[in-house]
Parts: C-alpha cells; sequence; structure tokens
C-alpha cells in the first residue's frame, strides 16, 4: 500500500543540486522550442503565403488565433491536475510522456496536411498535446530546485529556449517548407528531450493531499483566488505586453520579403540568421540574466531588459536595409535573454509551490495569448503597409522612392 501523499519539500530546505541536473531538468525546454520556433517561425508563415501573399497578416492571424484556444485553457487545467496526481512515476511524468508522442502525431498530420483548414485544424491539436505536456513540466523548477539555484536554472531555461528555436528554424530551413519530414523532424527531436527528461529526473510521488474530486480540481484552475496573489496578476500581465513584442518574429519573413524586397529563398535564409543572432545574443545573457536577478532583484533586471529590448525592435523597424535590420537584433536578443532568466525566476518566487503547475500555467497563459494578441493587431497592419507600398499612388511608395541618406527624392 502506497503511503499517504505530502506536500513537497521547500525551497529553502533542498539540498543543492548539480549542474547535471539542472541541464536535465532544462532539456525539454529546447525539444518544445524547436517545434515551435520552426513551425512559428518558417513553415507556419511560408504556408500561407504560398495561398495569397496579400491577405498573408489575416491568415496567419487566424492561425495563432486558433492555436492560442488550447494552451490558454489546457496549460493550467492539466497543470493543476497534476499537482495532486500520484503514481508510481511522481506526478508530471505521464502528462509529458503522453503529451509528447502525440505531438509527433499532430505534426505528422499537419507535415501533410494539403490546405489551409487543415492546417490550422492540427496546428490546434498540436498545441492541445503540447501544453498538455508543458504544464505538468513547467512545475518542476519550483518543485524540485533550491532557492539558490532559481536564479542558474531559470538562465538555462532561457539558453535552452534559445538553443531550441534556432535548432528549429535550422531545421526548417534547411528542409524546407513543404518537406514533410522536415516538420516531422522537430516532432523527433522533442521526444529524444522527453526520453532524456523522463529517464534522468527524479521528481518523487510527494503531492499535497487532495481536496476534492478530479472535476473540483480541473475547475479550480481559474479559481478566483488567482485575483489575491497580486504578483502574479502583475507578472502576468508584463509577460502579456513583453513577449508580444518577442513575437515580432512572426512576421519576420514577411517584413524581409515585403519591406525589403527579397526573394523567397534570400527571405529564408535572412531570418535563419536573424533568428540565429537573437538566439546567439540570448543564449548570452540568459545565464547571467539570472544571476543578475539574483543580485539586483528580478523586477530591476525587468524593466532593465525591457529598455534593450524595446530599442532594439524599434531599430529593426526602422532599419533601411537587411543587415542593418539583422543588426538590430542584437540588443533585441539580449534583452530577451535576461528578461526570460529574471522572469522564470520571478515566477518561481511568487507562486504557491505546493500547486505550481496550476500558477505556472495561468501565467504561460500570458505566454500564449502575446503571439494572437501581437498578430491580430501586427497581421493586418502588416497587409496594409503591403497595399500601401504596391499602390505606385501611395505616400508610402513616395517614401520607398526617397534615399534614406539624402534629404531629396530621386
Amino acid at each position: 500500500m502506497s503511503a499517504e501523499p505530502r506536500a513537497p519539500v521547500p525551497a529553502e530546505l533542498r539540498p543543492l543540486l548539480p549542474i547535471g541536473q539542472l541541464l536535465t531538468l532544462s532539456i525539454y525546454w529546447f525539444g518544445i522550442q524547436t517545434i515551435w520556433g520552426g513551425l512559428n517561425v518558417i513553415i507556419i508563415p511560408g504556408r500561407p503565403d504560398d495561398l495569397s501573399r496579400e491577405t498573408q497578416g489575416t491568415l496567419l492571424a487566424i492561425t495563432f488565433i486558433a492555436g492560442a484556444v488550447a494552451p490558454i485553457v489546457i496549460q493550467p487545467t492539466i497543470g493543476v491536475i497534476s499537482d495532486y496526481t500520484v503514481t508510481r512515476w511522481g506526478r508530471r511524468k505521464p502528462y509529458i510522456v503522453i503529451g509528447a508522442l502525440l505531438d509527433v502525431v499532430f505534426l505528422a498530420g499537419l507535415a501533410w496536411s494539403s490546405d489551409f483548414v487543415a492546417m490550422v485544424a492540427f496546428y490546434f491539436l498540436l498545441q492541445v498535446s503540447s501544453n498538455f505536456a508543458q504544464g505538468p513540466f513547467q512545475g518542476y523548477v519550483p518543485d524540485l530546485v533550491p532557492a539558490k539555484q532559481v536564479g542558474t536554472a531559470s538562465g538555462l531555461m532561457g539558453l535552452m529556449l534559445t538553443l531550441g528555436t534556432i535548432g528549429g528554424v535550422g531545421i526548417a530551413t534547411v528542409g524546407g517548407v513543404h518537406n514533410p519530414l522536415a516538420t516531422l523532424a522537430l516532432g523527433i527531436v522533442e521526444a529524444a528531450t522527453m526520453v532524456v527528461l523522463v529517464v534522468t529526473v527524479n521528481e518523487g510521488r510527494e503531492a499535497p493531499p487532495r481536496p476534492g474530486s478530479w472535476r473540483q480540481i480541473a475547475l479550480s484552475a481559474w479559481g478566483r483566488d488567482i485575483l489575491q496573489q497580486r504578483s502574479v496578476l502583475w507578472l502576468l500581465i508584463v509577460r502579456l505586453f513583453f513577449l508580444g513584442a518577442y513575437n515580432a518574429t512572426l512576421i519576420a519573413l514577411g517584413y524581409f520579403r515585403r519591406s525589403h524586397g527579397l526573394s523567397d529563398a534570400d527571405a529564408n535564409h535572412t531570418v535563419f540568421v536573424a533568428t540565429a543572432i537573437v538566439g546567439v545574443s540570448t543564449a548570452l545573457a540568459a545565464i547571467p540574466g539570472g544571476r543578475l536577478s539574483d543580485r539586483f532583484g528580478r523586477r530591476p533586471v525587468i524593466w532593465s531588459a525591457a529598455v534593450i529590448a524595446g530599442f532594439g525592435l524599434l531599430a529593426v523597424a526602422v532599419a533601411p536595409t537587411p543587415a542593418l535590420a539583422v543588426a538590430a537584433w542584437v540588443p533585441f536578443g539580449i534583452g530577451m535573454g535576461v528578461f526570460l532568466s529574471a522572469d522564470w525566476a520571478l515566477m518561481s518566487d511568487v507562486i504557491p509551490k505546493a500547486t505550481a503547475g496550476r500558477y505556472m500555467g495561468i501565467l504561460n497563459a500570458g505566454t500564449a495569448m502575446a503571439g494572437p494578441v501581437f498578430i491580430i493587431v501586427a497581421g493586418p497592419v502588416q497587409d496594409a503597409v503591403a497595399r500601401a507600398v504596391s499602390d505606385p499612388a501611395g505616400p508610402r511608395a513616395a517614401m520607398a522612392r526617397c534615399s534614406w541618406r539624402l534629404p531629396r527624392c530621386r
């Protein structure tokens, strides 16, 4: 007969973990982000462009809105269920395994879908399965990492997210938008990292006592008691706006094609280079960002990151050449690396530890909403700007005929 479940050990009383254990706790982030980096930056933006360049932004908005419903609902719900789950493998692992395997299935469906409706349907199902795994997985840092190592663990998480984005964009760029095997390869990478995580991490069997039926627990994910957690609400809003800006990468392909007139091949190559530059910058800043937040506090570091990233994004928007636009991604990447580390550390600090899955899921609803909120605005604006540029009598076209170096028009 199994022992009665008990609450996890407080973070302040946990022994320090070896760096290898911190790495394996973060490895699944690499797999998750490989999928979304490849899909959201290269594959999904490339599919609507084949259907209609004039409505590419709007079609992207439809796709990402459909995909946003799942994480908003699934992450907190499955996260809170995993908080009270007791199995021989632990609280989180069963959900991670099921979600990762289903990811491969739905990626295969997306890879071989031939029309827009099927693509959106499989993208939605992929969001369901991915967040089925991600909601519980996000509880590992609050569950297992000692308080003194939260900054380091958060920095490693930021590093893995960055490397995963580079890996996913690289696979999609080399394989091509229309190569089903390239899309399927994203899922294989994620499944491999899932195996490493499940085999190497000992999460224990501890769980707080179940307060009611599973239905009551699932419905409690969005209980009104969240309104009493003001730090959580503040962080939810910050994540929504900051990560909304990060989703500028979702329109990077169209930006280089339309604003700079690059061919499809050149635009794909340029986006990959820009993503790599952002990735390297983010990776270099991630671990120092976590340590800076340990020393100077989470919030001051988050505000500093916002200023740095905002400067970089503004420079991208006004860059007159593709080369300068790519260079401007450097400060943007640095700001993102610092933010991701400090932000994740602050999340681990402020949430109630016994139900980490629930609160991590709620906070990541901000992440899920960030892309759709951004693309709802940016997609149609991108289409409107493209129409203005294509109109030879329009003011934007007149500006395009002017040299940015000289005050007079050609």
